[in-house]
C-alpha cells in the first residue's frame, strides 16, 4: 500500500485571490512505513512573497527568484505521487492550492477523495485537544526541534510520523523486513521436547472419602437411569 505524505508553503492563504505556492515536500510510504524517497521542490510564484508569509516559512522573493516555476515541475510532481492517498494535514488548503496550479496549466484537478486529512483525525481521537502539527509531534513525543520554520518536506516528514501514530502507531518488533518490490520473510522455528504424560492416581484413603461424600448425595442423576 502506497502512499504520499505531502505538505505545502505558500504566498498566503487564498490561491482564488493570486496566492501561489512556493514549496513542496513529499514523503513516500509503503505499508505504513517511509521508503526513504521523497520529492522536494521550491518555486518562484512569479509574485512577492509578503514579509507575513515569510515570517512563516523563511522563505523571501529574492530566495525564490531563480527557483522554477511551477510549470517546469509539474509532471515531476504528478509523476512522484501517481495516483496514491495524499496523507495532508488540514487537506482543503493544501489541495486547493496544488489544484489551482494544475488548473492554471490546463492539467485536471487532484479529487478531495485521494486526500487523506490528518486533522480530522487527529480531532475526533482528542477531542478538544490542540491539534496543530506541533501539538501533535509534542503528544506523540516527536522531535520536532529543527521546525525554526515551516517547511513543506520537514513538516511532511514530522506528518509522517504523527499519522503513523494516529493510525496506532508503528510497532518495530513486527515489521518484517520488507523491500521495495520483493519481501523477506524470516521465521524461527524450536524444537519442542516431548515429555510423557504424568499420572496422579487417587489414594486409598481419597478414594474411600469419595464413596462416603457420594453416599451422602440424595436421589443422584447417575443413579436414575
Amino acid at each position: 500500500m502506497r502512499e504520499i505524505v505531502l505538505d505545502t508553503e505558500t504566498t498566503g492563504l487564498n490561491p482564488l485571490s493570486g496566492d501561489r505556492l512556493v514549496e513542496i515536500g513529499c514523503v513516500e510510504l509503503e505499508n505504513h512505513l517511509t521508503t526513504g524517497r521523497t520529492y522536494h521542490v521550491y518555486l518562484n510564484p512569479e509574485r512577492d512573497v509578503p514579509a507575513e508569509a515569510a515570517r512563516i516559512h523563511g522563505l523571501t522573493t529574492e530566495f525564490l527568484a531563480d527557483k522554477p516555476l511551477f510549470a517546469e515541475e509539474a509532471a515531476a510532481f504528478i509523476d512522484f505521487i501517481g495516483s496514491d492517498p495524499l496523507v495532508i494535514h488540514n487537506a482543503p488548503f493544501d489541495m486547493g492550492f496544488l489544484n489551482a496550479e494544475l488548473v492554471r496549466l490546463g492539467f485536471p484537478q487532484l479529487p478531495m477523495q485521494r486526500a487523506i486529512d490528518t486533522l480530522p483525525m487527529a480531532r475526533m481521537k482528542f477531542p478538544g485537544s490542540p491539534v496543530s502539527l506541533d501539538a501533535l509531534c509534542k503528544r506523540f513525543s516527536i522531535d520536532s526541534s529543527a521546525r525554526t520554520f515551516h517547511g513543506a518536506l520537514l513538516d511532511a516528514q514530522l506528518l509522517a510520523e504523527v499519522y503513523l501514530e494516529l493510525c496506532g502507531g508503528r510497532q518495530p518488533g513486527l515489521v518484517m523486513n520488507v523491500k521495495r518490490g520483493e519481501e523477506h520473510v524470516v521465521v524461527e522455528t524450536k524444537q519442542r521436547i516431548f515429555r510423557e504424560p504424568r499420572l496422579f492416581p487417587a489414594s486409598a484413603d481419597e478414594l474411600q472419602a469419595h464413596e462416603a461424600f457420594v453416599e451422602k448425595l440424595k436421589n443422584p442423576i447417575w443413579k436414575k437411569a
